[in-house]
């Protein structure tokens, strides 16, 4: 935008060596174009700061969240009992999925998605208490993610 205030400036320069009268029409209307894009340039000028303020504003807010959902999730990973969760590896993919015990007890049908494949690792409905479902092991906690 520093260049644009220097183009004005020129253009000034150049209207006053050309000797035009001020108080002619051409003179008048030379003048207040120039006028009027010194104007546009000093708001240029002010909007780009305003930017520059509002993009590092945004940066610090950005930062901040960072810093919060960092802490957020490792004081949710902290209170997680790694007994309350099972694992299983993925048919189709062989992926090591992770999902809550509870499910086994639910008396709805529960499918347990993979998230790396979208197959279906599990069903609740396959297992029976007591028993290991076939084909799959069961592993209960996760000690190295919990």
């Amino acid at each position: 935008m520093h260049d644009l205030r220097a183009r004005v400036a020129y253009l000034q320069g150049l209207s006053s060596g050309m000797n035009i009268d001020e108080n002619s029409s051409e003179g008048k209307l030379l003048a207040g174009i120039i006028d009027i894009l010194g104007d546009f340039a000093n708001s240029f000028t002010e909007l780009e700061e305003a930017h520059e303020e509002i993009e590092d504003y945004l940066e610090s807010i950005d930062e901040d969240l960072y810093q919060l959902e960092e802490n957020l999730y490792e004081e949710t990973y902290e209170e997680m009992d790694p007994e309350d969760y099972l694992e299983v590896d993925c048919p189709t993919c062989g992926e090591t999925v992770c999902f809550e015990a509870g499910i086994l007890e639910d008396d709805d049908i529960i499918e347990v998605t993979c998230p790396n494949c979208d197959g279906i690792a599990f069903v609740n409905q396959d297992y029976e208490s007591g028993d290991e479902p076939e084909g799959l092991e069961l592993t209960a906690g996760a000690d190295d993610d919990f």
